[in-house]
């Protein structure tokens, strides 16, 4: 049975910024000790992952985003902007969050309970 190995970002006791700490040379052995931060992209839900996996595949293009996912128009547009606001603008000031906004884009269906929880966090 193959256990699916994923990357956290937050410390499961804590709750502390995870750091990559070691890197190995799958070739010769090398190791290397150092602390890089996890990628921006990689701290994103999985769901989210996915999603930008296929809005690339679709090159940008959101009618075939749409068609892919078998989602409408704006819950493409949605998402797009949840993964900008998760990932702050890519270093744009994180605007505060906007609860009633949230909780309304989750009563319409536009974003999951899991994005609803992440974006309340302020993640």
């Amino acid at each position: 049975m193959a256990v699916d190995k994923k990357i956290i970002a937050r410390c499961p006791i804590c709750s502390g910024e995870l750091v990559i700490g070691r890197l190995s040379c799958v070739s010769c052995q090398t190791q290397i000790e150092t602390q890089l931060p996890i990628p921006a992209l990689l701290r994103l839900p999985e769901d989210l992952q996915q999603f930008i996996l296929v809005f690339l595949r679709c090159r940008g293009n959101i009618r075939e985003v749409e068609k892919a996912l078998g989602i409408s128009y704006p819950t493409v547009c949605k998402r797009l902007d949840l993964v900008n606001e998760l990932l702050g603008g890519l270093g744009a000031p994180v605007a505060p969050v906007d609860r009633n906004k949230i909780l309304e884009q989750l009563e319409h269906g536009e974003i999951t309970a899991r994005e609803a929880a992440q974006l309340l966090k302020g993640r």
